[in-house]
């Protein structure tokens, strides 16, 4: 990852990032609804909000981002909450710290913004980090372009398909403007 993104989105933490609602989307409550604790991992977690809320609900969390002054603020956030959670300055396409698989990793809105290069380490170290059942829950925009940028295009869904079966896919947009959906994977059964 180049310093100058790094540079930006650390730059975006001395405000309010605008993706940073501070509330937990209804589909991760979903989830946590119909699913029993265990362990997960959420990447990009920004400030916390979600791994908190997993954490209230008794699953054992780590969240990982690269921009220290996100989890500066994470946790701040979980003292306050007063949960036990780690947090670990990573980057997603190369969590070396992490040698544990997870029943539940969660995304929002870090895999659609990584170059094909980045995509390609992130789904690597995915599957390293989760184990046959585990969960894969996701929400990015989408994109019909294959000029660049941010966005989820088909072959980056064909390639969650190698290891994971979509088990829920729920379109819509991001607040009224980009289209965006949820994805709900489960790790293939060992062959």
């Amino acid at each position: 990852m180049s310093w100058l993104r790094r540079l930006y989105f650390g730059l975006l933490y001395f405000r309010q990032p605008p993706w940073d609602t501070q509330e937990s989307p209804p589909e991760l409550l979903e989830f946590i609804a119909e699913n029993p604790p265990g362990r997960a991992l959420d990447l990009g977690c920004g400030t916390g909000t979600n791994v908190i809320t997993l954490a209230k609900h008794g699953w054992n969390v780590t969240g990982v981002d690269f921009v220290g002054r996100a989890l500066t603020q994470a946790r701040k956030k979980a003292t306050r909450a007063q949960v036990s959670v780690d947090f670990l300055v990573e980057d997603v396409t190369n969590v070396d710290g992490i040698s544990e698989d997870f029943d539940l990793v969660l995304d929002i809105g870090c895999f659609h913004s990584l170059s094909e290069i980045e995509k390609l380490a992130y789904l690597t170290n995915l599957e390293r980090l989760t184990s046959p059942g585990s969960f894969y829950l996701m929400y990015g925009f989408i994109s019909d372009s294959d000029t660049g940028g941010p966005g989820l295009r088909d072959p980056d869904l064909k390639a969650f398909e190698v290891n994971f079966i979509l088990s829920n896919r729920e379109d819509g947009t991001d607040r009224g403007q980009r289209p965006s959906a949820w994805f709900t994977y489960q790790r293939k059964p060992a062959e």
